[in-house]
């Protein structure tokens, strides 16, 4: 909570985006795979973002510690963390990694988990 936001982020020193807080969480929950990388900051295909999400992971149901995936704006996908509260976002409005209490303003394409 409170790191800086940075477009294509991966790390908490320099800032993380979306992707790079999703890959955070998931490797302290024990995930030892690889992350995608080299996306464009809009115009992803949500269908290929979730086929690729299905091969890596279990579905969820949205519980708290669930990967989110939403469509954020036209042509914009977004990748969130749920809590119980909500979920963890990097915000790109805030400029920083914050918590949402409630449900997400935008509509949600999935969920996942680590396969256990």
């Amino acid at each position: 909570m409170g790191t800086r936001f940075r477009p294509h982020g991966r790390n908490v020193e320099h800032g993380l985006d979306c992707l790079g807080l999703a890959a955070l969480a998931f490797r302290a929950g024990g995930y030892e795979g690889d992350v995608p990388g080299g996306y464009a900051l809009r115009g992803g295909d949500a269908h290929v973002v979730a086929a690729a999400l299905d091969a890596r992971f279990a579905h969820g149901d949205g519980a708290a510690g669930d990967l989110l995936l939403f469509a954020s704006g036209p042509g914009q996908l977004h990748l969130a963390i749920a809590t119980d509260a909500g979920f963890v976002h990097a915000d790109a409005m805030l400029r920083r990694v914050v918590e949402r209490p409630g449900p997400a303003p935008w509509p949600l394409i999935g969920a996942w988990r680590i396969r256990e």
